[in-house]
């Protein structure tokens, strides 16, 4: 039974990269108002008919995220309206979406991403995106409902890790500087599983889209899961992760999440004001509070 949950899982991963072609012409979307945040949060379930919003004299800036859990941004939506900047979030429901989303003039942003999956994404598909800002960085971390600890992985242990190119090789380097496995170093910060070049325990991988990481812990003995996700689902990486990734905040560090616009766009001066609000001591003080290191402001 586990291990039919796990194949439908990857399966589903599969499924969800074929639908970013094969659902163009009929995606739909669904709104819901805040009316107290000053903004609506626009649920996208795959990538097409966002509706506008906003009045005939304010700017909308349609914001593309991932995820449930979006406080941080509550600040920038009210400093924002006071320019008469509409700040709109509009909510995808796995990374394989706000790429394109963007790219076809859906949004206008999108903040959900670091500069390595950016990077994946422009060489795969030849999108025109550019970063215009930095926010924050969120620790990977290794999860179990089984184990407490790395020493308790033992022989054959099954390990549930995100699908796509530049989560999955992060994994894998984590499990690498975990001491489980070795890589090939040839293979950079992309990693496949493929490129594993010793497995002592002989463990078992199970490639799925990063956002069902969580629901496989009943499943296996343990989940490597982005901050994000982990804290959607109730996990703080550094009260409950058994391993967790060290972060860097140097420039050249490229898990650093990153806010992105149309290249052509890069200058809008209401998108530069968004990356200001946002790099602020009380978008730092909401993700210190609510996220618990789960994120990491860059800034700070």
């Amino acid at each position: 039974m586990k291990k039919l949950k796990i194949l439908l899982l990857t399966l589903l991963a599969g499924v969800l990269t074929f639908g970013l072609v094969a659902c163009k012409s009929d995606s739909k979307v669904s709104s819901d108002t805040n009316d107290g945040k000053n903004n609506s949060e626009e649920v996208v379930t795959k990538n097409h008919d966002v509706t506008e919003d906003g009045s005939a004299d304010e700017v909308t800036i349609k914001l593309g995220v991932v995820g449930e859990n979006n406080e941080q941004w509550e600040p920038v939506i009210a400093k924002l309206a006071e320019e008469g900047i509409n700040l709109v979030l509009v909510k995808f429901a796995d990374y394989s979406l706000p790429n394109q989303a963007l790219a076809d003039g859906e949004i206008e942003l999108n903040a959900f991403q670091h500069y390595a999956y950016l990077n994946n994404e422009i060489k795969d598909k030849g999108l025109q995106l550019t970063v215009i800002g930095e926010t924050i960085i969120a620790p990977l971390g290794l999860y179990s409902d089984k184990v407490k600890s790395i020493s308790e992985i033992t022989e054959a242990a099954t390990i549930a890790i995100p699908s796509d190119a530049t989560n999955g090789g992060r994994a894998l380097k984590l499990l690498e500087s975990a001491g489980l496995i070795k890589v090939d170093p040839e293979a950079g910060y992309v990693p496949t599983v493929s490129d594993i070049t010793d497995n002592p325990l002989k463990i078992e991988f199970y490639e799925v889209e990063a956002a069902n990481t969580p629901s496989l812990l009943a499943d296996v003995t343990a989940a490597i899961i982005n901050g994000g996700h982990a804290v959607d689902n109730g996990l703080y990486p550094q009260k409950d992760s058994i391993y967790l990734e060290e972060v860097s905040e140097n420039s050249d560090n490229p898990y650093i999440n990153i806010i992105v616009a149309r290249t052509d766009e890069i200058d809008n001066e209401n998108y530069k004001k968004l990356v200001e609000a946002y790099r602020s001591e009380e978008v730092a003080k909401v993700i210190e509070e609510v996220y618990k290191g789960g994120y990491i402001p860059t800034w700070n």
